[in-house]
């Protein structure tokens, strides 16, 4: 028996309630009734979340984790994040969940999508990307209760409590909901931009899942359209790996991409166009531009989520640049900024990123969001404009260019360098 107060279908009319589901959940609800392809599914709302800390008695350790100073705070953060994790789920929410998730699988094997949907995620100004969980892959109930506590769980990460300081949100006003979803054994996935700094759009894709975007781990091919949704340019990307679900296999793997396919093109004109459409359809329902997710299975496109996107338009660059060397990459869509290149080539190296440095790296992935207030810029090798990294440099208005083809060798480390995030060119001194 599902009940109502903890689950909903998302093709319910109820699953668009962003105060019981999080934005991201109703959101995927809101595509779905606008009548764009989901893969469906269902949502564990927020007031499961709140059930979960009353059982276990964690509502006055949830106080004190936000209310103290951090060092006084550090235990009881864990306390709550490991109570989360580790401890069974209450069985008001467990018997309604176990019963939508064998009513979701049935007995076909199903394998499903689990995926954090904080209150605070995806609104204007706080994406949240990247800071959670979402787990691929999903066989069977054991990991599937699993995977919903660990999304619980995550909302207490340093990682999310970080993010949450610099936003002005406390996790004790805040809560949990989940999205579960099939699925989708992806052809190509990625994401678009429905409204690019010049006024048109643009979609990114590679073959697989959209971990290998999402993580900065690949260059997407990019499909820039103009502001009558022609396609204006076509650049294909760097696809050297997939990431792929297999059945019995622990979660999602990456898989070498065939030479013929690593700079092949993952869509026709008529997909790109497909999307642009889509993505017409998601910024009317939420009433400005939007950031998408997609995948494609051989069914077709399906739409996985949209965020509101801040658009700025770039101020000019000094024209005494414009002599210098430069790489061609995907504009993070912010602004124009310039400093001293610090290279680096491991994330044990952050350290020597100063104020006002523009980072040189390979992978841009969630993980550097920490140095993100202390940068003027951003320059990846790898990544492209709908990675998490570029959505919160995005938040921040940080410019930033990925696929910045050996942007790490060609860049002095030391030397001034310059990135436009509009056009997605980086240029230095040499």
């Amino acid at each position: 028996m599902i009940t109502d107060t903890f689950i909903v279908a998302l093709s319910d009319p109820a699953a668009a309630d962003a105060d019981r589901f999080g934005p991201k959940a109703a959101n995927q609800a809101a595509l779905a009734h606008a009548g764009l392809p989901t893969p469906g599914g269902f949502c564990l709302s927020a007031q499961a979340y709140n059930a979960q800390i009353a059982a276990l008695g964690l509502a006055k350790d949830a106080e004190k984790a936000v209310t103290l100073e951090f060092m006084e705070a550090r235990p009881f953060i864990s306390k709550v994040r490991i109570g989360m994790f580790d401890a069974t789920i209450t069985d008001e929410v467990l018997q309604p969940l176990l019963g939508a998730y064998r009513a979701l699988v049935g007995d076909t094997g199903m394998s499903v999508a689990v995926r954090s949907s904080s209150l605070m995620e995806d609104t204007e100004g706080s994406s949240f990307a990247g800071q959670f969980q979402t787990f691929l892959g999903i066989e069977n109930e054991t990991d599937f209760l699993t995977a919903v506590r660990a999304c619980w769980g995550a909302l207490w990460s340093s990682r999310a409590l970080r993010y949450m300081e610099g936003h002005d949100i406390s996790a004790a006003d805040t809560a949990m909901a989940v999205l579960v979803q099939p699925l989708i054994e992806a052809i190509a996935s990625g994401g678009g931009i429905s409204r690019t700094a010049h006024g048109g759009m643009s979609v990114s894709a590679t073959w697989g899942l959209g971990e290998a975007i999402a993580q900065g781990e690949v260059v997407p091919d990019r499909y820039d359209l103009d502001q009558h949704g022609t396609i204006a340019e076509t650049v294909a990307g760097r696809k050297f790996h997939s990431v792929r679900c297999q059945h019995h296999h622990t979660g999602p793997a990456a898989h070498a991409v065939p030479q013929d396919q690593v700079s092949e093109p993952c869509l026709s004109v008529a997909r790109v166009l497909e999307l642009a459409g889509m993505m017409k359809t998601a910024e009317a329902m939420m009433g400005g531009p939007v950031e998408v997710e997609w995948a494609m299975d051989e069914a077709g496109i399906k739409m996985l989520q949209a965020r509101p996107l801040h658009v700025e338009s770039a101020p000019v660059p000094d024209e005494l640049w414009q002599r210098h060397p430069g790489i061609k990459g995907h504009p993070g869509g912010i602004g124009w900024g310039s400093g001293r290149a610090c290279v680096i080539n491991c994330e044990c190296e952050l350290g020597r990123v100063a104020p006002g440095d523009v980072l040189v790296t390979t992978v841009a992935g969630p993980a550097l969001s920490q140095i993100l207030p202390r940068v003027a810029g951003i320059v990846a090798e790898l990544g492209g404009s709908t990675s998490h990294l570029a959505s919160l440099a995005r938040e921040r208005g940080i410019p930033m260019v990925l696929g910045a083809l050996d942007a790490t060798s060609r860049i002095p480390d030391g030397g001034q360098v310059a990135v436009d995030g509009v056009t997605g060119v980086v240029r230095w001194q040499s």
